[in-house]
């Protein structure tokens, strides 16, 4: 952890709904003047897609969510220069077309590494591995601000179903094939870092969604709860949440249930104080 140079980390498996959260911080950077650099997870995969699947041939039990095929060291690595000095290197994973577009290259390859830009304030991170401790590595502690983004899993299958299969051109079988590969990861790698993070957010359909494997919708925000939990309620004014978020309520001391309408709302009440203090403690020291 780092005041004069801090890290925010987001963490949530694929289709969780992390880059609407990341959508989220860009309006709080933007409207409150923070200058950030960003780090997407899958820059850190170790493999191509044509090598993913070479690999995955011969190991059937490699995924994206394990240790094993991504530079998990490296990214800690970045964390922990990042954190002393400000600077570290990203690179992107050019999922589609429309990613090799805007950033020039072939889909399912990376661009090349590049140093982050200088003068900034703050590193956000948005990935699978945000908060990870294991017998190696402690990504974890190098963030000041870890959140984690959590759908009940039918949830997360159905967001993920339609995602592949609408914008990567899947099937359902073969998402269903990745979805069964993924679950040891899934049990030791991913579930485990939401103990690590100081807030969840997790959104709970109200609607039926028993088979996800055959759901045609994905349940709207409207159709979903969203549960708050912060680790450490401490300095946590849920009386101005409630009365600010209309239809909401607390389920336990350190939770705030909201109409999964209202996401948004909460995270920039809840977010931008955090963010503030970073960026001005940081401000102050220099």
């Amino acid at each position: 952890m780092s005041a004069l140079h801090p890290i925010v980390s987001v963490t949530g498996s694929s289709g969780s709904g992390t880059t609407s959260v990341r959508n989220t911080f860009e309006q709080i950077f933007r409207r409150e003047g923070v200058e950030a650099a960003f780090i997407e997870g899958d820059a850190f995969h170790a493999f191509d897609r044509a090598q993913m699947r070479e690999a995955m041939a011969r190991e059937p039990t490699l995924s994206h969510f394990g240790e094993r095929a991504n530079l998990l060291p490296e990214l800690e690595a970045v964390f922990r220069e990042y954190g002393a000095t400000g600077r570290g290197r990203t690179r992107h994973y050019l999922h589609d077309a429309e990613d090799a577009a805007r950033f020039g290259g072939e889909p399912g390859t990376f661009t090349p590494w590049e140093e982050f830009a200088e003068g900034s304030e703050l590193l956000f991170y948005e990935g699978l591995h945000g908060a990870l401790v294991s017998e190696t590595l402690d990504i974890a502690a190098h963030a000041d601000l870890k959140i984690g983004v959590v759908p009940v899993i039918n949830l997360e299958w159905i967001q993920k179903l339609h995602r592949d299969k609408a914008a990567r051109g899947y099937s359902t079988e073969a998402v269903t094939d990745v979805i069964l590969r993924r679950m040891p990861d899934y049990v030791t790698t991913i579930c485990p870092q939401f103990t690590n993070t100081d807030i969840n957010f997790q959104r709970i359909p109200t609607v039926d969604t028993s088979n996800p494997f055959i759901a045609r919708w994905i349940p709207t925000a409207d159709e979903s709860m969203v549960v708050i939990r912060f680790r450490d309620p401490k300095g946590i004014d849920f009386p101005y949440l409630i009365s600010m978020i209309a239809g909401s309520f607390m389920s336990r001391a350190n939770s705030v249930v909201i109409p999964g309408g209202k996401l948004d709302l909460a995270m920039q009440l809840i977010l931008t104080p955090m963010i503030l203090r970073l960026v001005e403690r940081r401000r102050r020291l220099l």
